[in-house]
């Protein structure tokens, strides 16, 4: 769980080339106390945004990814590389690495991967917890990985 005080360190938490894309869903107040991750799809349904605390990190990060591709319309069940899910809801979607490079994951097209998780641990019988964790450190490997993020630089 993590807390976010205001609107401009919620920005802070986007690369600087993302911000401009970046507006808190309506109806955002502050302070934001998030459980996991907070995610939304801009009201257009281009973009989605990503925030979260790596493990162990100190500050939240964000991330703006553009839905390049609006799920599998085959109705064949695809796999989110993130929750490891499986719904006809996966798509690509992308993200700039830096100005001649861009990036992609075949994720949940809304992000929603941890009621996802609950809904099919609370099937299985078993404690979200443990999945939840390795969502967010897969949300962190790609961040660091992909996109070159360091979570223990300062704000």
């Amino acid at each position: 769980m993590f807390r976010i005080e205001t609107e401009k360190e919620f920005l802070r938490a986007f690369r600087s080339r993302d911000r401009k894309y970046v507006e808190p869903p309506r109806g955002t107040g502050f302070p934001l106390f998030v459980r996991d991750y907070f995610a939304w799809v801009d009201p257009y349904g281009v973009r989605v945004f990503l925030v979260f605390t790596a493990p162990g990190g100190k500050r939240p990060t964000g991330i703006a990814f553009r839905r390049d591709q609006q799920g599998d319309k085959s109705q064949v069940p695809q796999v989110c590389d993130w929750c490891r899910t499986s719904t006809a809801e996966i798509g690509l979607l992308t993200t700039d690495v830096d100005s001649k490079r861009r990036v992609g994951v075949n994720l949940c097209m809304d992000l929603r991967c941890t009621e996802r998780l609950e809904s099919m641990t609370n099937l299985a019988g078993r404690s979200v917890l443990d999945d939840n964790r390795k969502l967010i450190e897969r949300m962190s490997r790609f961040a660091s990985e992909a996109l070159g993020i360091d979570f223990d630089a300062d704000a």
